[in-house]
């Protein structure tokens, strides 16, 4: 059984092949996975986060503070933190913030202004979150992978423009043994 995103509606597929249509109406951008294996569904144009269980059903639906503008991905932290990735390149703001749990407040964030410096991001689209809570970013724009802190702060770059031979489209985590590998 695995989840997708097929045109702008997840998808449930079963091991036997058929497929399970959600019902998120919110025009979904991206979907990750809580640690109590919930899909958590980030809507853009509404500002929603949606949690689902693994059957479909809604189980909560959080609206994200006015700032956050244009979400692109969410995933959550096992305290129950979201963190978001919004901002496309025209918007003023381009950043990760972590919000409460119920997502009315911002607790930490990163970047802000448009830009290609260290801590500054141009359309931030995928987050994957490590098993120390450990945070990396694709920043579509700028080609590039970055490790951020718990709490968001900067650590380093993990992958340059020059390292990629194209955008960083997908980002998520291959566990092996006691290493983390990172793929896109």
């Amino acid at each position: 059984m695995g989840f997708r995103r097929i045109g702008k509606t997840p998808h449930r597929l079963h091991i036997q092949g058929a497929a399970t249509q959600w019902p998120v109406y919110d025009a979904p951008t991206r979907l990750s996975m809580n640690a109590a294996h919930n899909v958590i569904v980030t809507c853009n144009v509404v500002r929603k986060i949606k949690e689902f269980s693994s059957h479909s059903d809604l189980l909560r639906e959080l609206t994200l503070p006015e700032d956050v503008i244009n979400p692109w991905h969410t995933i959550q932290s096992r305290s129950g933190q979201f963190i978001v990735s919004h901002g496309l390149g025209v918007d003023p703001i381009n950043r990760k913030c972590m919000t409460s749990a119920d997502c009315r407040h911002i607790v930490h964030s990163l970047g802000g202004q448009l830009g290609s410096d260290i801590g500054q991001y141009s359309v931030p689209n995928y987050l994957a979150v490590d098993d120390s809570e450990f945070v990396y970013v694709a920043d579509f724009v700028n080609r590039r992978v970055t490790l951020l802190s718990p709490t968001l702060s900067y650590i380093r770059q993990i992958l340059s423009s020059d390292k990629l031979q194209s955008v960083p489209e997908l980002l998520y985590l291959q566990r092996r043994a006691k290493t983390t590998s990172v793929r896109y």
